[in-house]
């Protein structure tokens, strides 16, 4: 891992914080702090970038430079550096971060918070450890080597003596700042509460009703907006009449958004504001609103004749971008071969909370309050929209509602910026649940073409993957049709098989709507097709499933790039020294999940159970799942158990809590998820045929196992998807004798 400076922190800098200066302050930066301002006085504590900061009446505080969506960051992060620190977390006051470059990457997505921050974040407890034991070694004039910071102060065993961390801030922040390479962290033993259950920092504000999340924000003469949209994406307004709105009564003003430019980017869509006293009020005057709509290029869209196009794409040769052996010839002398291919429909994100924003923008220029995923790409937008320097931009992160990418992407945020500049007022935009749904980003429609072959022993002696899917890419660049290599690092790449002969091909398709990242991205479909056809082989060759995953999956090892047929392999942007490809820990998982579910005695019994096993996000989990008919015909899952290896982890309660979710939203992939377009708009409204998986539809019992591991961290957050919607499937076969080459399952009759 890259090594980061601790530096100085700006005296303005803590006190936008609200934390109180002349104490002691530290950051982490990606930059080369400032010669001069690294001999600032102590009175300006230590500078710039600002993670951590010791107040002079031993208060700590501490910044979570990411959003918290439910995952529990705000509760684990803290803890982390606390923990490094030895602070007394009852002394520790946790900071949201606003959107700036200082805290280098701000993006809660790609399950990075822990894994990207885990070591840096680690440092700056360490550095500000270190000085506050060479300040207490100073004055008691003993080695420091024989000091310990704990439970929120120095201790010198061998005197007896002991200094709060109050008695030594002053000290500590005359002292120069150790090169945070040369710090030494603390052992793993010695982070006594990291890796166990953490209490919820946020839950008794949320379970009260005092947490702020989006919506929740007031400003004093604020107004709200709601805005009729593009139904078809690149569509514009080609006129509109707004005399009825304007007659609903708390309608001020309408208000027409410019039209988008170029590829989608994170630009607001276009379309008519309505804005008003109430939200109530915006949506009956939208209601009122009479738009004609120029549809542009996208109107011909239909999900029905795009899927024979993915179809046809994905039965021709691609773009080769993974290669090991001659997988021609070994398809010629394969004593049997066997072939399937899978679709999955564009999904929508549908969090809890929908969209929305508040800004307020004067002559000093715009602050913003909204639940983001990406401050900085926010305070990116909104600077671009309203031709500001970003400098003048100000992005407060509220909590947010869940996210699942969805909120990472800007686009309401602007719309809020635009807004209140143009109305001179606080505005705050509200999207609907109808607007969630037909006018965000989708997740990618895919099709995906697998052939194997196999000996006479039926073993597997070659592999093909087509995998044809409009690329993330498009959204920024209307050129790109071929799906990227980071898209095929999620689940296509990285997949380790015991075959001498494979090949990997990407096919051509153009995006017609704004192609997002959605909770564990493109793992879903390639983990789909991949575990549902080795499920196929297995029952081709009258084998157990989970014997035949093992072994087309091999020995345990690490596979190297040259194995996997690469000259790199991106590998979610860690190092493959640190993060291998390891097959060892993917059989673990799935021997143990087996075990756990009684694999082999259950399905002897008659128990319908279907098995999935996926390394994504640095991530090992395996799932097994039950189904059966339930009262009304329709496939029920009754019982799933989830094994999961993501390294070494910092709360262990919001671990299982993220994989106990990662199923219900699986379920909610394999059950219903279907976004269909037709004339280039979105057929779906709302949960009425959008739906999420219901409380009737869960599991009676889900177990989550978290393997115990001193590795590096992995993801967690989206790792316990991709392999739910396989699993799932393949019980169905195992009970119905109906392959599953499509989801959502409902959607077929199941």
């Amino acid at each position: 891992m890259e090594q980061q400076r601790v530096v100085l922190l700006r005296r303005s800098f803590l006190a936008g914080l609200g934390l109180a200066v002349g104490g002691l302050a530290l950051g982490l930066a990606e930059g080369r702090a400032d010669a001069a301002e690294a001999r600032a006085p102590a009175s300006a504590g230590l500078r710039t970038s600002v993670f951590l900061h010791i107040a002079t009446d031993g208060t700590v505080s501490i910044v979570c430079h990411r959003s918290e969506m439910g995952q529990g960051i705000r509760s684990s992060l803290p803890v982390l550096v606390a923990d490094e620190l030895g602070a007394d977390m009852a002394r520790v006051k946790v900071v949201q971060a606003d959107g700036d470059k200082a805290y280098g990457d701000q993006n809660t997505d790609g399950s990075r918070s822990v894994r990207g921050s885990y070591e840096p974040l680690r440092r700056v407890g360490a550095t500000a450890r270190a000085m506050l034991v060479a300040a207490a070694a100073r004055r008691w004039r003993v080695p420091a080597a024989e000091c310990v910071a704990e439970g929120h102060a120095v201790h010198h065993a061998r005197s007896k003596r002991s200094l709060d961390f109050r008695e030594l801030v002053a000290d500590a922040a005359k002292l120069p700042v150790p090169d945070a390479k040369a710090v030494a962290l603390r052992p793993a033993s010695e982070l006594k509460r990291v890796g166990g259950p953490l209490p919820l920092l946020d839950g008794p504000a949320i379970v009260t009703g005092a947490a702020q999340f989006g919506a929740d924000v007031r400003l004093p003469g604020m107004l709200t907006a709601v805005v009729a949209r593009p139904p078809v994406v690149g569509g514009k307004v080609a006129r509109y009449d707004g005399a009825r709105a304007l007659a609903v009564p708390g309608v001020k003003r309408l208000v027409e958004l410019p039209a988008p430019k170029g590829p989608a980017g994170f630009q607001p869509l276009g379309g008519v504001a309505v804005v008003a006293d109430t939200t109530w009020a915006a949506m009956r005057g939208r209601a009122a609103l009479e738009v004609t709509w120029d549809h542009g290029a996208n109107a011909a869209y239909d999900s029905a004749s795009f899927r024979e196009a993915l179809s046809r794409a994905a039965s021709a040769p691609g773009k080769v971008m993974r290669q090991v052996g001659d997988v021609d010839r070994a398809f010629a002398a394969a004593a049997r071969t066997i072939e399937a291919e899978y679709h999955v429909p564009h999904l929508a994100h549908v969090a809890m909370e929908p969209p929305a924003a508040v800004a307020r923008v004067d002559a000093d220029g715009c602050e913003v309050w909204a639940p983001t995923q990406n401050p900085q790409a926010a305070r990116a937008e909104v600077a671009r929209a309203l031709g500001l320097d970003e400098g003048k931009v100000t992005v407060h992160v509220t909590l947010l509602g869940g996210g699942f990418g969805r909120k990472s992407k800007p686009d309401y945020v602007a719309e809020a910026a635009l807004l209140a500049r143009e109305v001179g007022a606080p505005v705050r935009v509200q999207w609907t649940r109808e607007d969630d749904v037909q006018s965000g980003y989708f997740h990618s429609v895919s099709t995906q073409r697998l052939k194997a072959g196999l000996d006479a022993d039926g073993k597997l002696t070659a592999w093909l993957h087509r995998t044809a899917f409009p690329p993330i890419p498009s959204t920024f660049d209307g050129k790109a049709t071929t799906p990227s290599a980071m898209e095929l690092d999620l689940g296509v790449l990285d997949v380790a098989l015991a075959t001498p002969n494979l090949r990997v091909e990407a096919c051509d398709a153009t995006a017609h709507v704004r192609i997002g990242w959605l909770r564990s991205v493109c793992n879903i479909f390639h983990a789909f097709a991949i575990q549902s056809f080795i499920d196929e082989i297995a029952h081709a060759r009258q084998a157990d499933p989970r014997d035949v995953l093992l072994e087309v999956l091999g020995p345990a090892r690490e596979a190297t790039p040259a194995e996997l047929g690469l000259s790199k392999l991106p590998n979610y942007g860690a190092s493959l020294d640190e993060h291998p490809v390891d097959v060892g820990r993917l059989r673990r998982v799935i021997e143990r999940v087996t075990e756990l579910s009684g694999w082999s005695a259950a399905r002897k019994a008659g128990r319908a159970l279907g098995l999935a096993a996926h390394r994504s996000f640095l991530t090992y989990v395996a799932v097994v799942a039950a189904v059966s008919k339930g009262a009304l015909g329709k496939v029920q899952v009754d019982e799933v158990w989830l094994v999961a290896d993501p390294g070494t982890i910092i709360n262990l309660d919001r671990v299982r809590a993220q994989m106990e979710g990662a199923v219900v939203f699986g379920m909610s992939v394999a059950l219903h998820g279907a976004i269909t377009m037709k004339g280039g708009a979105v057929e779906q409204t709302n949960f009425r045929d959008y739906p999420v998986a219901r409380s009737t539809e869960v599991p009676r019992r889900i177990h989550v196992e978290i393997v115990k591991s001193d590795a590096p961290p992995g993801g967690v957050g989206e790792p316990g998807v991709p392999p739910v919607a396989p699993a799932i499937a393949n019980a169905v076969f195992a009970l119905t004798k109906t392959r599953v080459r499509e989801l959502p399952l409902r959607r077929l009759g199941l």
